[in-house]
């Protein structure tokens, strides 16, 4: 991994060695050339009985010469190495500390998450650039928050205000059916459509409410939660459903499978993921149901037959009004299902993984922490 602190490691061991290269090389040009500058001899001005002695001294002075830059040369190569651990041990050192500050915003800022986005950096410190970060960061904090606070009080509100007209409109078309005298079979098919469309309008806001809840407010009411009972409890609220399409199931519920959480919103969740199972199951099928105790988890899976389904178009079932392809949008869903499950997992630090059958189906898991055996 390419680190910041590695980076500036390298650099400052990189301009370190040449301006030390530089250095060594430069004393080295000097103290050669002024060696050699001092070893000519003038040999025409000295006595013919003298140039023998001269030429013997000239030979020791090369020589001499010889071993000072061999001296010279290792003693560089010597001061080199040395200067290129120093380097590495000092440019870490340095690259540490200066990077220590943005490692300190860098976790506070991991720390923030959508439940506390009320903290701040508040970076001490002169101002430099880190502190202007910090200062930048916290008001990217600022802005978020009153954008989420925005989002909670609009759906919250829209959803509720819209409940008083949808009602109204409700009562409107009891009314109107059950007038006295003869009711017209147009007027009464025509009530039956939209009491089916103000029913879905109705499970919309529901969901948009559940999903505003989960995604942007803290759990209350956790206790300690027995998946397996949720499965036995969604399924028996749903056997009329099962048995108008003859479906199979096959259910393998244990007793181990506890969590920690809403009992309001984990059945939501569980009720969601049967209902899309049955909803997208065609006559004579089945479903398969485990609730159990896996790899230090609350695993919840539900896996269907079916035809074989598009695996990227799968993987963003999870988002609000995803759907897959027309045969799934014809039904009375409303697009939340999954997304529901999905916010309702993550509020609990689980998590919700949809694949695709290779033999055709869905296969949805769902994953809780495990509450610990004798806490439950």
């Amino acid at each position: 991994m390419r680190t910041a602190r590695r980076q500036f490691t390298i650099m400052y061991v990189v301009l370190f060695m040449l301006s030390g290269v530089a250095l060594l090389g430069l004393t080295g040009l000097i103290t050669i050339s002024n060696t050699r500058a001092s070893v000519p001899v003038g040999q025409q001005q000295q006595p013919v009985n003298a140039a023998a002695r001269i030429g013997e001294l000239e030979a020791q002075l090369a020589a001499v010469h010889q071993d000072q830059v061999r001296q010279l040369l290792a003693g560089s190569v010597i001061a080199l190495t040395v200067m290129a651990v120093a380097s590495v041990l000092l440019g870490r050192s340095v690259a540490g500390r200066v990077l220590r500050p943005l490692r300190t915003i860098t976790a506070a800022t991991r720390a923030i998450t959508a439940d506390n986005l009320h903290e701040r950096l508040a970076a001490p410190g002169p101002d430099d650039e880190v502190k202007a970060l910090a200062d930048t960061i916290d008001e990217l904090l600022e802005r978020l928050e009153q954008a989420f606070a925005a989002q909670r009080r609009f759906v919250a509100n829209a959803s509720h205000e819209l409940r008083t007209p949808l009602a109204t409109m409700r009562a409107s078309l009891d009314v109107a059916v059950a007038k006295p005298g003869p009711v017209p079979p147009q007027t009464v098919a025509l009530a039956g459509r939209l009491r089916t469309e103000l029913d879905q309008v109705d499970g919309l806001l529901d969901g948009l409410l559940i999903l505003a809840r989960t995604q942007h407010g803290a759990l209350a009411d956790r206790a300690p939660v027995s998946l397996g009972d949720l499965v036995t409890e969604v399924m028996s609220a749903r056997a009329a459903d099962l048995a108008a399409k003859r479906l199979t199931v096959d259910a393998d519920v244990r007793r181990d499978a506890w969590t920690h959480g809403n009992a309001v919103l984990l059945t939501r969740m569980t009720g969601n993921v049967v209902d899309n199972a049955i909803a997208h199951n065609g006559p004579d099928g089945w479903i398969r149901v485990v609730a159990a105790a896996e790899h230090g988890t609350a695993l919840l899976t539900v896996e269907t037959g079916g035809p074989p389904l598009d695996p990227d178009q799968v993987a963003r079932l999870g988002r609000p009004f995803q759907r897959l392809g027309v045969e799934r949008t014809a039904g009375t869903g409303t697009g939340l299902g999954l997304s529901i499950v999905a916010a309702v997992a993550a509020a609990h630090g689980g998590t919700l993984a949809l694949r695709a059958r290779p033999e055709g189906g869905l296969h949805v898991a769902i994953r809780l922490p495990l509450l610990p055996e004798g806490a439950a």
